[in-house]
């Protein structure tokens, strides 16, 4: 595999060197194969997702090939603004000139996939480096063997086999990996991981993009309508459940709740589960199952604490030949058990109740800083305070990780289109016999950036911050050989020193002053 891999290396860098990968022709060339590919494979996608983590075909599409569709679309319609130089307007002291910034491909970039999204997280990275010109090591999750073998079997049937690579393998392999040069690393996993490859890469000063994760809270104001309350909990659970059954990054953790308010929703969130997972939950078809045993193991270990398991208010199941557990609740576990200190990446869901809502933001600040806060609430002075007070790669109110998902009807017709919102009162808009029904969320907005804090992480993407992750901003100055002041340079007097005090100040009158002899 050394050899194998260092071949492999040497011929991305000759590929990226030989320049073919900066023009726009070649990168949307590549976007528009990728985008061929995810249709033409869309079955095999889905039964490799399945076979993988069990997931439904409506999930796979939402949170994988969905994901990678409006990506690889948007970089397409975007590409020719994105490359474009910006030009910058330069001060009048450096008359007659003029500045612009140019984004550049870095080189050769290397990103590691994840197995709890092993085709969306892999590839929405990859499009931000091909759309900046980059050459592509891809390492899919081991973990996730069967989507693996789908991305190194398919990807070079369809793309620049010389320009973009999959490698599969284990830890020897990652290990290998990052003992080479690269010029970026994009990383999604776990911190401990993270913490791995940082090490690695600083000994090439390569730069890196972890998108870590951590212990995402959901903070629950006390609500009075009961609708209102009934589409929380449906986005609660949406964002615990609905996504690979809690082993999602930015999955809800745990919830911080007023007391008087925790016996209405959890009420609610009972009979919410059972209308969406059924009587037995444990044998829904529209749950994940967890990746494997040893994670299983983990998830278990967890509940066996006696003051954990005596928490459990709900759910509790498990299943360990088929690798499911059943949507479990507890209410007040111990904090400083394992299941409040640690991501819990299941779907264990914990209930902290507070007397007063405001003490959330001192709880959340009490631990490290999470990818993202989730919060209900109405009240817009408790809003900014959760914006202005805590820390976090994100903040999203009223929802959590719920998909962009539209439906439009016109009389007779129906017409899929693509639309992007950035912030969304309200379930249904009606209007001139347009009907939409839609949740969206910020994860996957392409005009706001997704990314961690501190241990949650660091660097963004999504869209053009996907673009900018894998370019390099170049300035550029280009100046005349007219006007050359005496001034710039030795031997230095009093009038030279003012002379550069009234620059640096931009203050040009008092610079012409002093070049006619009126300042002294």
């Amino acid at each position: 595999m050394g050899g194998e891999l260092e071949a492999s290396l040497v011929e991305l860098r000759h590929t990226f060197t030989s320049g073919r990968t900066r023009s726009a022709s070649w990168r949307k060339n590549q976007l528009r194969a990728l985008l061929k590919l995810i249709h033409d494979k869309e079955n095999n996608i889905f039964e490799a997702l399945f076979q993988d983590l069990g997931k439904h075909q409506v999930e796979s599409y939402r949170d994988e090939i969905g994901v990678i569709e409006k990506s690889a679309t948007n970089a397409l319609d975007c590409l020719d603004k994105w490359m474009a130089p910006t030009k910058r307007r330069l001060p009048l002291l450096f008359f007659p000139a003029k500045g612009e910034v140019i984004s550049e491909p870095l080189g050769v970039v290397l990103v590691f996939g994840p197995w709890n999204f092993p085709i969306s997280l892999a590839l929405d990275p990859v499009i931000g480096a091909i759309a900046a010109g980059n050459t592509v090591m891809l390492k899919a999750s081991e973990l996730a063997p069967a989507c693996a073998s789908f991305l190194a079997e398919t990807i070079p049937l369809y793309m620049d086999s010389k320009a973009v690579k999959v490698i599969t393998g284990g830890v020897d392999v990652g290990e290998q990996l990052l003992q080479q040069k690269w010029d970026k690393i994009f990383f999604t996993g776990s911190p401990r991981v993270g913490r791995v490859v940082m090490s690695a890469a600083a000994k090439h000063l390569t730069p890196v993009a972890l998108e870590l994760g951590g212990k995402c809270p959901t903070i629950v104001d006390t609500l009075s309508s009961p609708s209102d309350i009934e589409t929380m909990v449906k986005r609660v659970i949406g964002g615990k459940w609905g996504t690979c059954s809690g082993q999602a990054c930015v999955g809800v953790d745990y919830i911080l709740v007023e007391e008087k308010f925790a016996p209405t929703m959890i009420d609610i969130l009972k009979k919410s589960i059972k209308n969406m997972y059924g009587d037995s939950p444990i044998n829904s078809k529209y749950l994940c199952r967890i990746v494997n045993k040893n994670h299983f193991e983990r998830l278990h270990k967890l509940l066996e604490d006696p003051l954990v398991a005596a928490s459990i208010i709900h759910g509790g199941s498990l299943d360990k030949e088929k690798l499911i557990i059943e949507p479990t609740i507890l209410l007040n576990p111990p904090l400083d058990a394992e299941i409040m200190t640690e991501e819990i990446f299941g779907p264990l869901l914990p209930i902290i109740t507070l007397n007063h809502i405001q003490e959330s933001i001192e709880f959340i600040n009490s631990r490290p800083k999470p990818l993202t806060i989730y919060a209900f609430t109405k009240d817009e002075t408790f809003m900014r305070q959760i914006v202005s007070e805590t820390s976090s790669g994100s903040v999203t109110f009223n929802d959590t990780i719920v998909q962009v998902f539209i439906t439009l009807y016109i009389y007779y017709c129906f017409i899929k289109l693509e639309f992007h919102f950035l912030y969304i009162k309200g379930n249904i808009l009606e209007r001139n016999q347009l009907k939409f029904s839609f949740v969206c969320l910020q994860f996957v907005c392409d005009v706001l950036p997704f990314g961690g804090v501190g241990q949650s992480g660091f660097g963004r993407y999504h869209g053009k911050y996907s673009f900018d992750t894998f370019s390099h901003e170049k300035a550029i100055m280009q100046r005349s050989f007219f006007i050359d002041l005496e001034h710039r340079y030795p031997p230095w007097d009093d009038f030279k020193l003012k002379f550069i005090r009234f620059a640096y100040k931009f203050d040009y009158f008092n610079l012409m002053l002093l070049l006619i002899g009126l300042k002294r």
